[in-house]
């Protein structure tokens, strides 16, 4: 617990405070997967209509199953996973993701739960190409999902919560339409699809196959997230960076091998920052400030990180670079956002300041024109604590 908070009156007081702090900030969201934060309830009844079988029918039991028994699970702390069995939770999702009810269903579902979770703006992604089995095509799975955020929008809207909403269409590393899925994202650019992203397996497919998708879009102007620096290391990062044209990095963790630390093991997060020598890359990333979209929960899952004491991203803040916190896939990872803020608090001792921080990285960051991007920062900067926390009182020496 940070020292701000543990000088309430106790654990409890403070616990309480952070939950305070938590539940009052407006926070951005830049990688939440569509296909990944499904209602189990909603699973279950979309499969009964079309006669899907499921792991379990009964709704605790199925999210139990997404959490646990599909490989994606953390013990004591610490995660045994990897992202291989992490990706096969979502041979269940995808198959009730593939009529135009099912798309709109799900998406304004997602929407108003995120709205509840205090998210204000969501660039959230999918990939078309996954859910085109039963018949439709590209823009017709997105125009689906747009229907169903616009849904969602209004929805929260009416229960007095104002969220935005931003597309990101993917494409998967594995298959060979990135051509084509970055033709959709540019043809639906002015209609809410704010940028493009690959995903899938990292390792073996890297972010070169296909790079007249990339090159297409860079000439027109159009962002780019790339997953990069969580299943493979400082290769895949530069890759994205520097030959996809990557703005942001989804996950990134793995930037951290590019970092020597000359502390001894155990030295603080201090004297961790104050060691640490950069080399080229991560100086590049830190430089730059290069939006690392990490998501601790989803990382200790799939082996990019052991536990949320020993995981990069404090150290990462603490040096300087433009950390954000992100849920990844909220049904598989059993998390939310203010999940993933309580378990930064109470695991890795950050401070309300630190929360304030990434949420404020994560707004300068999003793929809003400038306007609505500083209006989003506005936001957030006028109802949230400042850096007054261990870990926000100081860069570290810029090495």
């Amino acid at each position: 617990m940070t020292a701000d908070l543990a000088d309430s009156a106790g654990t409890d007081d403070a616990d309480e405070t952070a939950a305070r702090w938590i539940a009052a900030l407006p926070t951005v969201l830049l990688h939440d997967h569509l296909d990944g934060g499904l209602r189990p309830t909603t699973i279950v009844e979309l499969a009964e209509q079309t006669g899907l079988s499921l792991p379990t029918h009964d709704p605790a039991e199925l999210a139990r199953w997404f959490t646990h028994e599909a490989g994606a699970e953390v013990v004591d702390g610490v995660g045994t996973g990897s992202l291989e069995k992490y990706l096969r939770t979502f041979e269940v999702t995808l198959a009730v993701m593939q009529t135009a009810d099912g798309l709109r269903r799900v998406a304004r579902e997602a929407i108003v739960d995120l709205a509840a979770d205090g998210v204000v703006h969501v660039e959230e992604r999918f990939a078309p190409e996954l859910h085109t089995t039963r018949g439709l095509d590209l823009q017709d799975v997105l125009d689906a999902v747009q229907q169903g955020f616009a849904d969602g929008i209004a929805e929260a809207a009416a229960a007095g919560r104002s969220i935005t909403v931003g597309t990101l269409v993917t494409a998967m590393r594995q298959l060979d339409r990135w051509d084509e899925v970055a033709d959709l994202a540019l043809a639906n650019r002015d209609r809410g699809v704010v940028g493009f992203d690959i995903a899938g397996p990292e390792r073996g497919f890297p972010a070169t196959r296909h790079l007249s998708a990339f090159q297409r879009l860079r000439e027109a102007s159009f962002p780019v997230t790339v997953h990069a620096g969580e299943a493979d290391g400082l290769g895949s990062v530069a890759a994205a960076l520097h030959q996809a044209g990557s703005s942001r990095l989804g996950h990134g963790v793995r930037i951290v091998d590019d970092i020597e630390i000359g502390a001894p093991a155990g030295a603080s997060i201090r004297e961790q920052a104050e060691s640490a020598r950069l080399g080229y890359l991560a100086h590049w990333v830190r430089d730059h400030q290069v939006a690392l979209e990490v998501c601790p929960t989803s990382n200790m899952q799939t082996g990019a990180a052991r536990s949320l004491v020993d995981h990069p991203i404090t150290l990462l803040k603490h040096l300087g670079f433009a950390v954000t916190v992100n849920t990844d896939n909220r049904l598989q990872s059993g998390t939310s956002m203010p999940r993933e803020l309580a378990r930064l608090v109470e695991d890795a001792g950050w401070s309300p300041g630190d929360l304030r921080d990434v949420a404020l990285t994560a707004a300068r960051s999003s793929f809003l024109h400038h306007d609505d991007r500083q209006a989003l920062v506005d936001r957030i900067d006028g109802s949230s604590p400042r850096s007054t926390g261990r870990h926000s009182a100081s860069p570290g020496r810029r090495s």
